[in-house]
C-alpha cells in the first residue's frame, strides 16, 4: 500500500504541473459573440426600440399616420428590463470569454453599451417617450459603432455596416422624437 501512496504522491504532482502548461478554454455562456448578438442582443434592442416610434400605413387605400408609444405599467417594464438586459449584455461582452483576443476598444463598446443602457432604464422609469426614443438612437450609435470596428461575420450578400448604419427604420442620435414623428407625418 506504501508504494501506491508514493506513486500517487509522485503522480498527482506531476499530473497538477502538466495540466498547468494547458490552454484552458473558456466557455461561451450564450455561444459566439455574433450567436449572443443574434439571439440575445439584437432582439432585446429591438423591444427598447419598437417601444416609442410612429408608422404610416395604408388603410383601405389611405395613408394613416400611427404614434405609438408605451401605455400600462406592463409595457413600461418590458422596456425598462430590455435597458436592464442589455446593460448585463454588455458586462458579458466585457467578461474574458468575449473580450479575450480582441482590443481595448472592445471593453469601450461593451462599456458604452452598459453605460447607455443606464440611461435607457432612467428614460423608461421616468416614462419618457422623448428620451426613450432618443436613447434608443444612442443604443443604435454605440452597436453601430462596435460593428464598424468588428463586423458580424455573415451580411445578407451585398450588405455593408455602412449600409446597416443606413437603416433608415433606425432612429438617428442627432434626431428627437418630434422630428422623427414629423418626418413620418409628411
Amino acid at each position: 500500500m506504501t508504494t501506491r501512496l508514493r506513486q500517487m504522491a509522485i503522480l498527482l504532482p506531476a499530473l497538477a504541473i502538466a495540466a498547468c502548461g494547458e490552454e484552458q478554454q473558456v466557455e461561451l455562456p450564450y455561444g459566439t459573440a455574433q450567436q449572443f448578438m443574434a439571439s440575445e442582443v439584437q432582439p432585446t434592442a429591438e423591444v427598447y426600440w419598437n417601444a416609442v416610434g410612429a408608422v404610416s400605413e395604408l388603410v383601405d387605400g389611405e395613408p394613416v399616420f400611427r404614434e405609438f408609444e408605451p401605455e400600462t405599467d406592463e409595457e413600461w417594464e418590458q422596456v425598462r428590463l430590455a435597458a436592464v438586459k442589455l446593460r448585463e449584455y454588455g458586462e458579458v461582452l466585457a467578461t474574458p470569454a468575449y473580450a479575450d483576443g480582441r482590443g481595448d476598444d472592445w471593453l469601450d463598446f461593451a462599456q458604452g453599451m452598459q453605460d447607455v443602457a443606464d440611461l435607457a432604464e432612467q428614460a423608461a422609469v421616468d416614462r419618457s417617450t422623448e428620451a426613450v426614443f432618443e436613447v434608443g438612437g444612442t443604443i443604435y450609435a454605440v452597436c453601430t459603432a462596435c460593428h464598424q470596428v468588428y463586423p458580424p461575420a455573415d451580411l445578407p450578400e451585398g450588405m455593408t455596416v455602412d449600409d446597416m448604419a443606413a437603416d433608415s427604420n433606425r432612429p438617428s442620435a442627432d434626431e428627437s422624437l418630434e422630428d422623427y414623428l414629423d418626418e413620418g407625418s409628411e
